[in-house]
């Protein structure tokens, strides 16, 4: 027989309650979080709709399950658990039970799952009735905006693009290496002597930051008194003057690291196009298609071929420039055994919140196709977006909402103007 031994203070008692409200609890660690859940989690569980209790990884989703689980069942009610391997049958059957433990992740990418299925038998959630967030800041706030995507194959030719412009390509991140390394060179000498022209090291820098901003010696430079500070005051100077472009000039691409963009520069564009003269004269379809319906001398078969002709050449230049750009986002921002890892020759995304590898999971628009190319893995087909949700549009479609943390009332008038839920701090 299971004994028993946790009585609840009054101050688990009240988060309890307000849990219960549909609020989020700010709780120190080490004040039972666990404990508290039960109770709104057992007396919402009742209704039979079904509870979610949404934990940060699957480890933490087992452990709470085989914790708390035994006093939902002593009570009468079934648990179940969601872990990343499952079946949609093992899914099914965890959605069906009175209390269903999970990450975010996985109640999400199910939600997706259940919008593609073709048949009501494929689908395994059931009610979006009410989900207590452990850990609500992190999943509710930092990772709101990250989107949960389903990718799929698509028929394409692409693959071979990147293998193609991987050469010019890697040229090109070699002249910019080159270039980087010269120009925080001069910037430090400059900077080192008595006389030198202060705001040209700093144009020099900001150059060197905007072409490689994980150039190992320009982050050295960086951690020296000031030099942040005077990157920051040249920037702002050619941003004044709306003239920042003549800072991308020097290099033969620029990165907004903000963004996760690349722009290729005419600096750049020149170097390309030495294998290939017109590579980036992508041609305005509509001109040249009219040009080629009112060109009276031409026969029908022979306007017929031109339009082909035309549609091919577009094609594939669009697809060539394309494939430059994501693989220059490979090379320079896309970092291995950072933002991803080698594994029995395939590229696994690792998430950049818990640091875990995300199988099955591939970069969308090419991108992971060029970082294939870079590693000299195996190009595998095209992905495209067929489903997709954050998990800030997610989690507003529950009944009822609440949270735990330990650090919610800083984010309080965000919960309030997103999800419209009241912090309370436990005393």
């Amino acid at each position: 027989d299971t004994e028993w031994n946790m009585i609840p203070f009054d101050v688990q008692l009240i988060g309890a309650i307000a849990l219960h409200q549909g609020k989020i609890t700010e709780m120190a660690t080490g004040e039972g979080k666990t404990l508290v859940a039960t109770m709104p989690t057992y007396l919402n569980a009742l209704t039979g709709k079904g509870v979610h209790i949404v934990t940060v990884n699957d480890y933490l989703a087992r452990r709470d399950r085989e914790w708390m689980g035994r006093i939902y069942e002593y009570l009468g009610l079934t648990v179940g658990v969601i872990q990343n391997q499952m079946t949609n049958a093992e899914r099914r059957e965890a959605y069906e039970c009175d209390i269903t433990f999970g990450t975010a992740n996985e109640f999400g990418f199910d939600y997706l799952r259940d919008n593609m299925a073709q048949l009501a038998e494929d689908r395994v959630h059931r009610n979006f009735y009410y989900a207590i967030i452990d850990e609500v800041d992190s999943i509710l706030i930092d990772e709101a905006r990250t989107p949960l995507i389903i990718s799929g194959q698509v028929e394409s030719t692409r693959e071979d693009r990147y293998r193609e412009m991987k050469p010019q390509v890697q040229n090109l991140v070699r002249l910019q290496n080159r270039l980087v390394t010269e120009m925080v060179s001069k910037a430090e000498q400059i900077l080192h002597s008595e006389d030198g022209d202060e705001f040209e090291a700093g144009t020099l820098l900001l150059a060197a930051k905007r072409g490689l901003p994980k150039h190992k010696r320009l982050l050295k430079i960086l951690n020296e008194p000031g030099v942040k500070k005077l990157i920051t005051d040249v920037e702002s100077a050619y941003l004044r003057d709306k003239k920042l472009y003549e800072v991308d000039e020097r290099l033969y691409y620029y990165i907004d690291e903000r963004e996760h963009s690349i722009a290729v520069t005419d600096k750049g564009t020149a170097q390309l196009s030495k294998e290939e003269q017109k590579l980036f004269e992508i041609p305005d379809l509509s001109t040249m298609l009219a040009e080629i319906e009112g060109d009276e001398s031409l026969t029908p078969e022979e306007r017929q071929k031109k339009t082909e002709e035309i549609y091919t050449m577009h094609a594939e230049r669009s697809e060539k420039v394309h494939a430059i750009n994501q693989l220059l986002r490979a090379y320079s921002l896309y970092e291995k055994d950072v933002e991803y890892v080698l594994q029995d020759g395939k590229v696994l995304i690792v998430d950049e919140f818990t640091g875990r590898i995300l199988p099955g999971r591939r970069y969308s628009d090419g991108l992971h196709q060029a970082i294939e190319a870079k590693e000299g893995v195996k190009v595998e087909a095209e992905n495209q977006t067929l489903a997709t949700i954050t998990l800030q549009n997610y989690f507003r479609m529950y009944e009822k909402l609440a949270g735990m943390t330990g650090t919610a009332e800083t984010e309080a008038q965000e919960f309030w103007d997103i999800y419209k839920l009241d912090v309370l701090v436990v005393p």
